[in-house]
Order: C-alpha cells, then structure tokens, then sequence
C-alpha cells in the first residue's frame, strides 16, 4: 500500500443523529449496510473488523517500523496520531465512500494491520485498495486469507467492479503479494510517488469483478458462490 488516504483537506464529516456502529452485532458475519458497521469477517487464522480507537498502539507499533513504512505514505508519528486517524475512518465508512479493516488474528484481538478500500467514483463501482501488515506476519498467510475476504466483500457487498491497486516497482513484496491474489500489471506510472526524498514508479494493478469470480468458480467448482 502505497497511498494511505488519509488527508485532513479532503475529510468528509457526517451528522448523525446517534452511533448506530454501537448497535450492530460485531459478531455478526453479514451486515445489513456496512456504511453504518463494517462486518466482521473471518477465514482461517485471520478476523478482520472495524478499527477501534483502542487499535492505535498496536497499529503505531507494527505500521511504523522501517520495513513496513518504506513504501507506503508516512503514517502517523503518535499513537494519537493513530487515533485520530482511526475516527477518520468512522466518518469515511459513514459517508459511503472508504472502507478500513483492522487485521487481527484468530484467538487474538490485537490490530496487526489494515486493509482499505476507498472509492475512486461516486458509485464505488472503481475503487482503490491498500493494506499494511505487521513486519512479524509476514509469510504467516495472514495477508493472502485477509485478501480473499477484502476481495469478496469489496466485489460482492460494496459492488465494486474494478480495484485498482498501485506498488512501488521496487517493492517486490507488494507486488507479488498483489499478483497472487489476481491482480493484473495494467502499465507502470512514472515517478508518480513521492517518499524519502525520491520519486518512485509504481505498477498499476486492476481486478475485475467478473474475472475474480470466474477465478473462484474455477478454483472451487463444487461450491455454489452467491454473487
């Protein structure tokens, strides 16, 4: 994840009338409007759920280290950064327009990375995702389970068409993750990236709604996906 979304300048603040995210289940699968909850997913060793304030710590800990902040956009430099990063989403998921995770283990309930969803068109039919693990899971499969389930919420739920993703070319890690969960090289933008005092290329990488699910009825013909 290249790009982290998140900007003061283009925040979107909604009113509400009450928290409704506080009377949604969390234990919940399925979630009848993930603009008011995000639901909670689960496969293998992985849970993915809505960010909470408490998350910030664990997030300032396993997201600012060297090896993971290399290629993504500088995160917080506090963990009341975090926090106030954290209530951004709320209000971002609430207006219809940005999705976040929290990456948690199975057994665990300690925020061990992200992944986000924001949308590039005011339909959220062509999207943009990004995720950042925990130096520590690497290679565990924690970010390829949490993938799948991203991916069918973001194509199935929001009704995404097209997800775009970019990767420094130099990241080899990002981009072989991005790779092995479907994602097309589309074309390489030329020092579209900022970040330590170099502009870097990045990959452009696409998955279509239809060729993801294609994919899956391939990969598991006996059994029935509702799409």
């Amino acid at each position: 994840m290249e790009r982290m979304p998140y900007r003061t300048d283009l925040d979107v603040h909604v009113a509400t009338a009450a928290p409704t995210s506080t009377l949604i289940s969390e234990t919940s699968s399925t979630a009848s409007d993930w603009r008011e909850a995000l639901p909670v997913l689960a496969a293998g060793q992985v849970v993915l759920r809505e960010l909470r304030p408490s998350d910030a710590a664990s997030l300032f800990t396993m997201l600012t280290t060297a090896e993971v902040a290399r290629f993504i956009s500088p995160p917080p430099t506090t963990v009341e950064g975090f926090e106030r990063f954290i209530d951004w989403t709320l209000r971002q998921r609430a207006a219809g327009c940005y999705a976040c995770f929290a990456v948690t283990v199975a057994g665990q309930d300690t925020a061990i990375g992200i992944f986000q969803v924001r949308a590039l068109d005011r339909s959220f039919e062509t999207a943009e995702w990004g995720f950042a693990i925990g130096s520590p899971f690497w290679g565990t499969g924690v970010f390829d389970q949490g993938a799948h389930l991203v991916l069918e919420f973001v194509f199935d739920t929001i009704g995404v068409q097209r997800l775009e993703a970019r990767a420094a070319v130099r990241n080899g890690r990002g981009n072989g993750a991005l790779r092995k969960v479907g994602a097309v090289q589309e074309g390489v933008l030329r020092r579209s990236f900022f970040r330590n005092g170099e502009y870097l290329d990045q990959a452009l990488y696409a998955i279509l709604a239809d060729d993801y699910r294609a994919e899956q009825d391939a990969r598991y013909p006996d059994v029935v996906f509702v799409h």
